[in-house]
């Protein structure tokens, strides 16, 4: 049975249906997920949330930045939860509420040269979420697809407004400052702020490195020209008109190459080695449903009748 069409859409779908569509139609359209969660995507969420609200506390409530920093603090454990980290990893809630505090002080909050823009609404662009339609209809309802992002926080900086993203890393070398000028996500977040019916000059990526014993951090500013936002909106439909052609099709193409190795592996590399990988995935995955406008995972439980809810 075929699985429905997504109303929305965002990055990481677009990014997983580009390195391998089968891996798209697994992880996004069957909403399977690793057993075990990814200590990299739980301690990114909770450094997330501890810069959020620090900044809510300083830039909105007025406090002080001792004061706000210590509330996000609270909010970095309080996100991260009773998760259980790796032994090898260096991400556990001790050491990722270290980086937090480096973070700041390496940006002091009201002295880092980057203040949140303040939009006609008189809200703080301490995030930027939007959700806008897409230049492509969805297969059943033929109303145009959502596109969803959310940018850490939307500032005046270095002459103009600019989109801010800040990247846990285990290492901040050569490979890492020079891997932004043509990242979609940010080009994404560029589009989102133009439709919003802004001026987006590009985006400012800090990244904080997490070792053993040690942090470290960088800064890259990656500028969006118009045309370069029009060439990811042309290219970006063009792949998700593959998408739709894709699931009409009822076949999901593999990218049998480099993609089943990328980021430390494709998590559906051992299933992908059995001629009947159906059989395989309950055994290794649990359906979890992403909900990109919530930014939430929902658990889904087997019915009587079969189906997943």
């Amino acid at each position: 049975m075929r699985p429905p069409f997504p109303l929305v859409i965002d990055s990481s779908m677009i990014s997983a249906f580009r390195s391998c569509p089968r891996k798209a139609f697994y992880g996004y359209f069957e909403h399977w997920k690793p057993g075990v969660e990814s200590v990299h995507l739980v301690a990114g969420k909770a450094f997330a949330a501890g810069l959020e609200v620090a900044r809510q506390a300083f830039y909105v409530q007025g406090q002080s930045a001792d004061d706000a920093q210590a509330l996000g603090l609270a909010a970095l454990w309080l996100e991260y939860g009773d998760f259980v980290e790796p032994e090898s990893s260096p991400k556990g809630p001790l050491r990722m509420a270290g980086a937090l505090e480096f973070y700041f002080n390496s940006y002091p909050l009201g002295a880092d040269g980057a203040k949140p823009h303040i939009f006609p609404s008189a809200a703080h662009g301490i995030e930027f979420s939007f959700a806008q339609p897409f230049p492509v209809t969805h297969p059943e309802s033929g109303e145009p697809l959502i596109f969803v992002g959310r940018a850490d926080m939307a500032a005046d900086a270095f002459g103009g407004v600019f989109l801010y993203d800040e990247k846990t890393a285990s290492q901040l070398g050569p490979s890492w400052l020079n891997q932004w000028d043509h990242r979609s996500q940010f080009t994404a977040y560029c589009w989102g702020f133009r439709e919003a019916g802004f001026k987006p000059a590009g985006v400012v990526v800090r990244g904080v490195s997490i070792l053993k014993n040690d942090y470290g951090t960088a800064q890259v500013i990656s500028y969006r020209s118009g045309w370069e936002i029009d060439r990811w909106l042309e290219q970006t439909r063009r792949d998700v008109e593959r998408m739709k052609q894709a699931w009409l099709d009822g076949w999901w193409d593999y990218n049998l190459d480099h993609a089943c190795n990328e980021y430390g592996g494709c998590s559906f590399r051992i299933i992908c080695k059995s001629p009947e990988p159906e059989k395989w995935l309950p055994t290794y995955f649990h359906k979890r449903r992403w909900d990109p406008v919530a930014r939430e995972e929902r658990l889904l439980k087997l019915q009587g009748d079969g189906s997943w809810l």
